[in-house]
C-alpha cells in the first residue's frame, strides 16, 4: 500500500485529499506547511507528496527544493491556485515532478497519482516490465519467456525511454539531446534508423508497438 502526504495550510483541503485518497486506498498523512511535512517524511516512509504552493513558514517551493538535496527520487505532485507559466515553470524548475492547478479535477489528480507512483517504481526496481516482456536497465536486456535479447546501448536507451512513458510524444530532437546528448554531432536522422531497427527487431512481439506521430515524433503503445 503506497503512503502519500498532502501538505496544505487549509484544513478542509487536508480533510477532503484525505477522504479522496483512503477512498482509493492509499495511506494518508497530512501536514499544514513545509517543516511540518519534512518532519513527517523523517519519521515515516512516504511514496508521494501531493503539495500545495502557498504556505507560511516554509513554502511549496522551499520545500521541493530542500528535499530535493537529498531525495532525487520522492514523487512530488505540486497543486496550487497560480496558473501562470512562470508559476509552473518555477515549481519544475525547483524540482516538482507534476503540477496542477485548483480547483483540482479529483480523477485527473489521481490519474496523475498512478502515473507518478508507476515512473517511481521503475526507477527504484530499474526494470520495465509489459505481460510477458522485461527490460532491465542494469543489462540492456529484453526478455520473454526464457528468450533475453541483449540490446546495443542507445536501442535499449531508446526503447527504455519510450516505454516509461507510454503513450506520450516525443520529437526527434528530444529523443537525440536524451540519448545521445545535446553536444552529439550525429543528426536527428539516427534516431528515425533506431527506432527502425527496434521496430524490427521486436516485429513479433506484440507487447512492444512504436507509433509515428506524423509532423511531431514517436510514442510507444504499452501493452499487457
Amino acid at each position: 500500500m503506497f503512503h502519500i502526504l498532502v501538505v496544505d495550510d487549509d484544513r478542509h483541503t487536508r480533510i477532503l485529499m484525505e477522504a479522496i485518497l483512503k477512498a482509493e486506498n492509499y495511506t494518508v498523512f497530512t501536514a499544514e506547511n513545509g517543516e511540518d511535512a519534512l518532519a513527517v517524511i523523517d519519521r515515516e516512509h512516504i511514496d508521494l507528496v501531493i503539495l500545495d504552493v502557498m504556505m507560511p513558514k516554509m513554502d511549496g517551493y522551499e520545500f521541493t527544493k530542500t528535499v530535493r538535496e537529498t531525495d532525487n527520487n520522492l514523487p512530488i505532485l505540486m497543486v496550487s491556485a497560480k496558473h501562470l507559466p512562470e508559476d509552473k515553470r518555477k515549481g519544475f524548475l525547483v524540482g516538482t515532478d507534476d503540477y496542477i492547478t485548483k480547483p483540482i479535477d479529483e480523477e485527473e489528480m489521481l490519474l496523475r497519482i498512478k502515473a507518478l507512483l508507476r515512473r517511481a517504481q521503475i526507477v527504484n526496481d530499474q526494470k520495465i516490465k509489459i505481460g510477458d516482456v522485461v527490460l532491465d536497465y542494469n543489462s540492456f536486456t529484453v526478455s520473454k519467456n526464457g528468450e533475453t535479447q541483449v540490446l546495443p546501448q542507445k536501442e535499449f536507451l531508446l526503447l527504455y525511454k519510450l516505454l516509461s512513458y507510454p503513450g506520450q510524444i516525443f520529437t526527434r530532437i528530444q529523443l537525440m539531446d536524451e540519448i545521445w546528448g545535446s553536444e552529439s554531432n550525429t543528426g536527428w536522422e539516427t534516431v528515425t534508423v533506431h527506432i527502425g531497427r527496434l521496430r524490427k527487431r521486436f516485429e513479433g512481439w506484440s507487447e512492444i508497438e512504436i507509433e509515428s506521430v506524423r509532423g511531431l515524433g514517436y510514442k510507444a503503445v504499452k501493452k499487457s
